[in-house]
């Protein structure tokens, strides 16, 4: 599925999603980072590596882009209420894919925990658990 910007209200340079599908109860998607990515001059300039909080939001992108898919629309617009269990093992470069795999703990129209795994080619490289709650605001 390509049209990611129909299932979520962010825009470049803030959209960490390319792909997403879904394989029975598992949300399954991919965001390549490139090298002009506005986050790598900074982070860091002499080893440029993904911010794990930017590897979190690509899952939650990913997560929220999936429910929609499965038919769960929030009630307004998603937003982080709670990270927890997130763990960095490995670092993510320019040119690297981070495949996604997210699943449903609970969801709903007003509240949505969801937990993944970010990899990149068969290595683990991030882990979370989050949970998202309708904010109020419009979508």
């Amino acid at each position: 599925m390509n049209d990611i910007e129909a299932y979520l209200p962010h825009r470049p340079p803030f959209l960490f999603v390319d792909e997403v599908y879904i394989k029975d109860d598992t949300i399954l998607a991919e965001h390549t980072f490139h090298s002009g990515d506005w986050f790598f001059k900074g982070h860091f300039p002499a080893f440029p590596i993904v911010p794990g909080v930017l590897l979190v939001e690509s899952m939650a992108q990913a997560g929220g882009v999936g429910a929609k898919l499965m038919g769960i629309y929030p009630k307004s617009l998603f937003m982080f209420a709670k990270i927890k269990e997130a763990r960095f093992r490995q670092p993510v470069h320019p040119g690297d894919t981070l495949k996604m795999e997210i699943t449903n703990v609970r969801a709903s129209t007003v509240y949505l925990h969801q937990k993944g795994i970010g990899k990149v080619g068969d290595t683990t490289v991030a882990e979370a658990e989050w949970i998202s709650i309708a904010s109020g605001v419009p979508e």
